[in-house]
């Protein structure tokens, strides 16, 4: 069994202690969009503040997504 190599988060140790016991699989799949919708909903708050917090616009969301910003890895033919 592989060894923890740093401290559970507040979050795990709560979910530990609420969940000694097996649920069903049904019950697993639900636990998992339940919080896998509160981690969207933490998410999108976290940036609609940046958002508000950098005045952007639509106009500069559009510009963010038509700019290139890869960078090619590839080698030139030599």
């Amino acid at each position: 069994m592989p060894v923890l190599e740093e401290r559970l988060s507040n979050a795990q140790l709560e979910l530990l202690k609420l969940f000694t016991g097996d649920i069903s699989e049904a019950e697993l799949h639900l636990l998992k969009r339940i919080l896998l919708r509160f981690r969207a909903e933490v998410l999108m708050d976290k940036a609609d503040r940046i958002w508000e917090e950098k005045g952007w616009t639509d106009e500069d969301i559009k510009r963010l997504l038509e700019t290139k910003m890869r960078i090619s890895y590839r080698q030139k033919a030599k």
